[in-house]
């Protein structure tokens, strides 16, 4: 007996069932994967997921203080003569900073470096804080993300010189802040210390994070955790870069 194959219609409908049960399937993401149901999945062209770069960080106990010296073991503060990046521009790195943080800006009389005044809004405190140099100035500070005496526990110490100096000074790890809050964070890591405005704790821990990456430094078990967490909430947040907003210096 002949068999009349089936008509296309029907094979076509066949090859359509097929697929939609192909697509289905019953494994669950695994715990911490960025495109797990609800995340944020990063669009093309977004930069890599901070999660993905703290899941590559080593994990290890902190190496002892011994030997941390911020002077002589990062340079002098604000040098301007390190490889970090902007550096060598005549104008030094605290001013550097201040000069990309706030608006509104003035500047010294006969200067185009030093700023005499302007306005941050502090991404630690979401408060607006009016800056002016003089005995007053210290209510702005310059924080280190990643702080120099907690870097040096998390492998800076194993560093050659030019590159501490380099991470003292990269516009990476510096985030002009309110002095108070600087003051309350000291050289806490994320396991200790967040910002107390919960919006920019994301952004935050993925400056912290890509901090570590480009210095080849260690996150402790406990800032892992601290870390995690933080980004279990926003799991697609981008890393930055050197070339991010927020963190590439103006150009004059």
């Amino acid at each position: 007996m002949n068999h009349r194959p089936p008509p296309v219609t029907l094979l076509a409908a066949l090859a359509l069932t097929a697929a939609a049960l192909a697509g289905c399937s019953s494994s669950a993401p695994e715990p911490g994967d960025p495109l797990r149901p609800g995340a944020h999945a990063p669009a093309a062209g977004e930069h890599t997921a901070a999660l993905r770069s703290l899941q590559s960080l080593p994990v290890k106990e902190p190496a002892p203080q011994s030997g941390y010296d911020r002077d002589t073991r990062f340079g002098p503060a604000w040098s301007d003569t390190t490889a970090a990046p902007g550096s060598q521009n005549s104008c030094d790195t605290r001013n550097d900073i201040l000069g990309r943080d706030l608006t509104g800006i003035t500047y010294k009389r006969g200067s185009t470096c030093t700023i005499a005044s302007g306005r941050l809004k502090d991404p630690y405190t979401a408060t607006t804080i009016d800056f002016v140099r003089g005995p007053r100035s210290a209510t702005v500070q310059i924080d280190h993300v990643v702080a120099l005496s907690a870097s040096w526990k998390t492998g800076a110490a194993q560093l050659p010189q030019e590159r501490r100096e380099a991470l003292a000074n990269d516009p990476l790890n510096l985030i002009a802040a309110s002095g108070p809050a600087n003051q309350r964070k000291s050289d806490s890591d994320a396991a200790d210390w967040l910002p107390a405005n919960k919006t920019f704790q994301c952004p935050y821990v993925a400056r912290q994070i890509a901090v570590k990456a480009k210095y080849r430094l260690w996150v402790t078990a406990p800032e892992r955790e601290a870390m995690n967490r933080v980004l279990d909430t926003c799991p697609g947040q981008p890393l930055p870069t050197d070339t991010s907003a927020g963190v590439i210096l103006p150009t004059s």
